[in-house]
């Protein structure tokens, strides 16, 4: 991984490998999912890749119903919204994506503070074919 730059391509070309990867700062250990190439916190350039648990819990979201094109070919429109979320990882980060396995014609029942974890969303076909962060809520049985 050492030899892979940070960089939002490097991020995705993890996510087709099923991994949730940050970029942590080797000066000041902040940690940044999506990466960042430099630190936010203390502005040094010194980043590694740090794989996550790709668990956390959910600290906001909204149901859309009327989404971009990429997510209409996907199916969803009025009668089958999606959810976005934000989710607070374990490490820290905040990241945004695709909220799975809820019931968003009746976003009440979707809960703030629930427990997720990673899931990699495939999306398209052929060579347009891509992998997209998405979290689900984890089964409490």
């Amino acid at each position: 991984m050492a030899d892979r730059p940070i960089s939002d391509y490097q991020f995705e070309r993890f996510l087709d490998e099923d991994k949730l990867m940050g970029a942590r700062c080797v000066g000041c250990g902040a940690l940044f999912v999506p990466p960042r190439a430099i630190c936010t916190k203390c502005h040094r350039s010194e980043m590694e890749w740090v794989e996550t648990t790709g668990e956390g819990h959910l600290v906001a979201f909204t149901c859309i119903a009327i989404g971009p094109p990429a997510m209409i070919e996907e199916g969803y429109d009025r009668n089958n919204p999606y959810c976005s979320g934000a989710v607070e990882l374990t490490e820290g980060p905040r990241v945004v994506a695709r909220i799975e396995g809820v019931d968003t014609l009746h976003p009440e029942t979707i809960k703030i503070g629930m427990p997720v974890k990673v899931m990699f969303l495939q999306q398209g076909a052929g060579e347009s074919r891509k992998t997209v962060l998405g979290f689900t809520p984890v089964d409490k049985n």
